[in-house]
């Protein structure tokens, strides 16, 4: 079992920056795929990026590419993601996610592994 606990998340204004925080507990994270996903009122849950357990390859959805940034650091067992220049359409409640697969999925089924997630809230 895995135990992820997010942080970070708040409100601001458009065009500011944020990192969120994910913090493993519970067995070996470093060799865990990791993602961010995020989920909108009245929205599916979507996929934002991933990382691989080397940080050697990492994927971003289309809507963030150049915005946000996924990394990691295995000693302190954590994952992070900066977001810069957002916009009131990354408003969502932002979940970190755990899988073993060493391919980066994009897909919420393909994590077996969930934190509790943090609001994020930008404002126009």
């Amino acid at each position: 079992q895995v135990q992820l606990v997010e942080s970070g998340g708040g409100l601001v204004q458009a065009g500011a920056s944020l990192r969120l925080s994910c913090a493993a507990s519970g067995r070996t994270f470093s060799s865990d795929s990791m993602g961010w996903f995020r989920q909108a009122p009245g929205k599916e849950r979507e996929f934002v990026a991933a990382i691989s357990w080397s940080a050697s390859n990492k994927r971003y959805a289309e809507s963030v590419k150049g915005r946000f940034t996924i990394s990691r650091d295995n000693a302190k067992n954590t994952v992070y993601l900066q977001m810069n220049s957002l916009k009131p359409e990354d408003t969502a409640v932002y979940y970190c996610a755990a899988s073993q697969s060493i391919v980066l999925f994009t897909t919420t089924a393909s994590y077996p592994y969930w934190g509790q997630g943090t609001q994020v809230t930008v404002s126009s």
